[in-house]
């Protein structure tokens, strides 16, 4: 008897620790800083582009100058799917450096052209180098569901870090090397995300169901609770990129503050928009509290986008606004990718993750596109108050989102890499 407790004691798998793991931690941050050096080429331009677009031949067509920042947004929407479902088959690393060569070639193209014509059709290209779906399925490959949100949080840290980088030194930059060589340090951005995901990113075994498998795709993400949140990062992107097409000229103009100094605004709004954002992402994953906290950022952000419509012309509102703003958006980051990693099917991770990347790139380019619309024909205040009405159609489904249980049977993370 003592010898088959011995034997038993001998090959019985120590627990994981209720924290995340070694490895766990490194998955997380290694990918989330993919998407940190990605992203940072993309926010570079955001706080800049609008003024830089006067300088350009049909500069002042706010459409144009819509369509380029949204335009990416288009062709990450028509790829998402392509490469979340190619990541399923053929594993996550070769599809993101795929993308990222793609997407360093539409950065290098933007960056060599002078016409605003040539620029939408270099953030096109940009834009198909479609690998948040990606990066996404590979996190929750990486870690455990319980942890799931965390590691989410990681990426919409990194990506908030990113943007506050972009903030205090785009502007500088734009005056050292202007737009176009800032296309050009996006693409080299991008080859160094590509060695990093080479040499730095542990590897991370997949998930594979066959019964899940064998069903049809369409029956595995076209669910109820899936298409809800993937209307929601649509609206979160929509909103985002909306308000760019005339926060930037709104401080110059309203506020009196130069574009070179923009990130004294930004930069104070972001940090103490994060310190609040990430107490909330904890409390509610620790408690139970995703859907108050969830319904809770989407009703901000509609009175958020309100007080933008009303406030804009006058530096304390369109500060205030910016803050809620940035406090929602963030909670948001983190929630949205968790809740649709715990809720997909394990065996189509990669293929629900381009759905909901396509839902979250048809809002950067409907954002940009509607925004320039409607600041060219009607007025800026159309386009906060267009973003409200689509924000509060979002709240009523916000009410009907259920977060999803927690799984009984966890799927263990790698344990080489």
């Amino acid at each position: 008897m003592s010898a088959t407790t011995t034997n038993n004691q001998a090959t019985s798998v120590p627990p994981l620790p209720s924290g995340m793991t070694s490895l766990e931690r490194r998955a997380s941050l290694t990918l989330a800083s993919i998407y940190g050096l990605r992203m940072l080429g993309l926010f570079f331009i955001l706080p800049v582009f609008a003024v830089y677009a006067q300088t350009l031949p049909q500069g002042h067509d706010k459409l144009l100058v819509g369509l380029a920042l949204g335009v990416y947004g288009l062709t990450q929407a028509l790829m998402q799917i392509p490469f979340g479902m190619a990541s399923d088959h053929f594993g996550r690393k070769p599809v993101m450096v795929f993308g990222l060569i793609i997407f360093a070639i539409g950065s290098f193209v933007a960056g060599h052209s002078n016409d605003l014509h040539l620029i939408i059709v270099g953030r096109a290209i940009q834009g198909a180098g479609a690998i948040s779906a990606a990066i996404s399925a590979m996190i929750a490959d990486s870690t455990r569901e319980q942890h799931r949100t965390k590691a989410m949080a990681m990426v919409g840290m990194t990506i908030g870090l990113s943007f506050i980088v972009s903030l205090i030194f785009g502007p500088p930059i734009y005056h050292a090397i202007s737009v176009p060589g800032m296309f050009n340090l996006t693409g080299i951005l991008a080859l160094l995300a590509i060695a990093v995901v080479i040499w730095v990113v542990p590897s991370a075994p997949m998930v594979h169901n066959a019964e899940e498998l064998q069903g049809h795709w369409a029956r595995a993400v076209f669910t109820p609770a899936l298409i809800k949140l993937n209307f929601s990062i649509f609206v979160v992107n929509f909103l985002q990129v909306s308000m760019f097409v005339v926060v930037p000229v709104a401080l110059v103009k309203y506020a009196g503050i130069p574009l070179l100094h923009h990130w004294m605004v930004y930069l104070p709004v972001t940090l103490m928009s994060f310190a609040l954002a990430i107490p909330g992402i904890i409390w509610a994953e620790k408690y139970g509290y995703m859907k108050p906290v969830f319904v809770g950022s989407v009703a901000l952000l509609v009175l958020t986008m309100v007080g933008f419509a009303f406030g804009y012309k006058h530096p304390l509102g369109l500060i205030a606004a910016l803050f809620f703003f940035f406090l929602a958006f963030n909670v948001m980051e983190a929630l949205l990718p968790s809740l649709v990693s715990r809720t997909a099917p394990p065996s189509r991770k990669g293929l629900a993750m381009g759905f909901y990347n396509t839902g979250q790139s048809l809002g950067l380019f409907a954002g940009g596109a509607t925004g320039g619309l409607l600041a060219q024909n009607f007025s800026r205040e159309a386009v906060f108050l267009a973003a409200a009405l689509l924000a509060m159609v979002w709240l009523l489904v916000s009410l009907t989102i259920t977060p999803p249980a927690p799984r009984h049977m966890m799927p263990k993370p790698a344990e080489a890499g």
